[in-house]
């Protein structure tokens, strides 16, 4: 798991600077699927190991549940469930990263962490409007990142969680400030 703190030591210095230059340009990528992903690292607070989840009922599938982070109680998006792929089984190597959007805290189980990485402008082209990829993924695609010989599926945070998601999210948040 050398690797992993590894990647979290980096993206925890990343998110330490507020200077946006540091972060501009930096996405965390990770593996879902086939596929790598990347999200920018201005979003991300942390990558945690994979934890207990306290299941919600009556959720969509892809909502895995809450998680206790510090006192915190966080949603938790599996996210090949959100893209409609198949479930994989969890292991060693599944890690959630802690993200923020619109001001609200989520995890997503991903299956591995690959790296982060810097992606200037000039590299990141439109998503294509047709092809083989899944429909599911494309509408939360915003661009594809080239890095060296490969491409990076960038995603928008705000797109892959829908109101419903956020309203379990604000609802979860509510119950801690209950709590204090």
């Amino acid at each position: 798991m050398s690797e992993t703190s590894e990647l979290r030591k980096r993206a925890a210095e990343a998110n330490a600077s507020n200077e946006h230059d540091t972060t501009k340009g930096k996405y965390m990528t990770f593996k879902s699927g086939n596929e790598y992903f990347g999200l920018k690292i201005q979003y991300v607070n942390e990558i945690i190991q994979f934890q207990a989840i306290t299941a919600i009922p009556e959720t969509e599938d892809y909502i895995k549940g809450l998680i206790n982070l510090r006192g915190k109680v966080i949603p938790v998006i599996d996210v090949r469930l959100r893209f409609k792929q198949q479930p994989f089984e969890y292991n060693d190597r599944t890690c959630i990263i802690v993200i923020n959007v619109k001001s609200t805290v989520v995890g997503l189980i991903v299956e591995k962490i690959a790296e982060v990485v810097e992606i200037k402008d000039e590299n990141i082209l439109p998503p294509p409007s047709i092809g083989r990829m899944d429909r599911a993924q494309q509408k939360y695609v915003y661009g594809i990142g080239k890095v060296g010989d490969s491409v990076k599926l960038l995603l928008d945070p705000d797109k892959l969680l829908n109101d419903e998601d956020l309203s379990v999210a604000e609802q979860a948040n509510d119950m801690i400030l209950d709590e204090e």
